[in-house]
């Protein structure tokens, strides 16, 4: 190849690279074409007058749409780009006073987004501006003399009415607004918050020790039932074992009256012995009865023996003489 062919083709390269990015910029300028990205719209305005808007993304060219106009924006007109994209916005510290008249703070979310460029661009010169001071006033005509329960609690009920009430003021600015919601809800009153901690505290005292005595009284009452059903079933059982004894005496008794005597007997010494008496033994040939037992007492006056008229004997000799 031709050494200035070579030579040639490079500069025209480089005067490619550097021409058409200053073509693009020279027909960009002039709107013969224009790029629009993502939620992004292009309001194109000549002599003070708004002859179109391009809100969808991609590559359009205003002179097709606009006709030879266009080629004027750059001349004695502007194109100004609006975002329209979800923005979001936080107030904080709106002041409130509650029907009890306790200063508080109020924090409040929202979000908004442009729904018509041109409305957002010249009907309100700081819509962004005005919308929040919409909200603060809206939230603070919706929250003021309002009982502090339920400010604390009905949050979701509160936000739906502050959105419903600025949402047709931010239609006519050009914007809609989103999700309106209260997030914070603070005292302002240091001594108050302190206040209401000591009170929060006691009360969680008082409910605690409510709590421990209701359930000292529950396992009092658990064992007052308990020792009760415990105490009859006992009773229950005692009563049990003398009618279970005298079925079984009634049961020897009819086998063999021999066995039934000896057991009364047996039974009748071991009541003896248990009682602690005193028992005189006799011989079994004696023809005399002896008061005996008084001479072991202290201080006791000593009694001749007392005879009897006669022989007497026990009609069983063998069965000693007892006295108590």
């Amino acid at each position: 190849m031709n050494p200035q062919t070579i030579v040639i083709s490079i500069l025209c390269g480089f005067a490619g690279i550097i021409c058409i990015p200053i073509l693009l910029a020279f027909a960009r300028g002039f709107s013969l074409y224009t790029v629009v990205n993502e939620c992004e719209a292009q309001v194109f305005t000549l002599f003070g007058k708004v002859i179109g808007t391009i809100d969808q993304a991609g590559l359009h060219f205003p002179v097709r749409k606009f006709g030879p106009r266009a080629v004027l924006v750059a001349f004695f007109g502007k194109k100004n780009t609006v975002s329209t994209a979800l923005r979001q916005h936080y107030l904080r510290n709106q002041m409130v006073n509650s029907e009890e008249g306790t200063p508080m703070g109020v924090g409040i979310w929202y979000e908004m987004k442009v729904i018509n460029p041109v409305d957002y661009l010249y009907i309100n010169a700081n819509p962004e501006g005005s919308l929040a001071a919409n909200v603060a006033s809206s939230t603070i005509s919706t929250l003021s003399n309002l009982e502090m329960e339920k400010m604390l609690e009905d949050r979701h009920s509160l936000s739906r009415s502050v959105r419903k009430t600025v949402s047709p003021l931010s239609e006519k600015w050009g914007y809609q607004l989103g999700s309106v919601y209260i997030r914070k809800v603070a005292f302002t009153d240091r001594h108050m918050v302190e206040n209401i901690t000591e009170k929060v505290v006691k009360r969680l005292v008082q409910v605690t020790s409510a709590m421990k005595q209701d359930g000292e009284n529950r396992v009092g009452l658990i064992k007052s039932e308990t020792a009760y059903k415990v105490s009859q079933k006992m009773a229950e059982a005692s009563a049990k074992r003398p009618e279970v004894v005298g079925e079984t005496l009634n049961a020897i008794a009819k086998r063999d009256s021999e066995i039934m005597g000896a057991v009364m007997e047996v039974m009748e010494t071991e009541k003896l012995l248990s009682s602690g008496a005193e028992v005189d033994v006799m011989p079994a040939n004696a023809s005399f009865i002896v008061q005996l037992g008084d001479h072991g007492h202290a201080g006791a006056n000593p009694q001749p023996p007392a005879l009897s008229a006669g022989p007497t004997r026990d009609t069983d000799p063998q069965r000693p003489y007892f006295r108590g």
